[in-house]
């Protein structure tokens, strides 16, 4: 009678345990066109570590960690000709921290700026600090996507956030 029971309970905990032998894989997916489209890794149907994602012309349009299908980690996104668009941080598909935005010049344009925003829930929250040709020229303060600040100069910047970490 015992040993019924315990063979029962056995064959009972089988399924799970067939649950914990997913495997890593590492897959590609491809375009009609025969062209890659993706790579990375899954377990099971999940996303998850690194992805890359390419756009038909074989360059590289983005690439990042995942977790549990989500994005998580650090992320760059690229223009279909190999520019820098944009790079930062997703915890749980969502923008956090610092994320740095490149402003896509055309070849004629001596002017380049880029952006520095904090990111939280999503939302812009925190400090964007402006550059025009790698020089500070601005910086901003937002709270929950709203602009609430804006100084021109380092002087009144701090001045207006003394805790601040310029």
């Amino acid at each position: 009678m015992i040993l019924r029971i315990i063979i029962a309970c056995l064959l009972s905990f089988a399924p799970l345990e067939k649950n914990l032998t997913v495997k890593k894989q590492y897959i590609k997916e491809y375009y009609e066109s025969g062209m890659l489209k993706a790579e990375g890794w899954i377990m099971g149907a999940t996303k998850t570590k690194y992805w890359i994602y390419y756009y038909p012309n074989g360059q590289i349009k983005k690439k990042g960690d995942y977790k549990n299908d989500k994005k998580n980690g650090y992320w760059y996104f690229y223009t279909k000709d190999r520019q820098l668009v944009k790079e930062g941080h997703f915890i749980d598909n969502k923008a956090e921290k610092w994320w740095i935005i490149y402003d896509i010049a055309d070849n004629n344009s001596t002017i380049r700026i880029t952006k520095k925003y904090q990111y939280q829930n999503n939302k812009k929250n925190g400090f964007c600090l402006i550059f025009k040709n790698d020089e500070l020229f601005k910086a901003e303060k937002y709270i929950n996507d709203q602009k609430m600040g804006e100084w021109t100069d380092v002087y009144s910047f701090r001045k207006d956030n003394p805790n601040a970490f310029l």
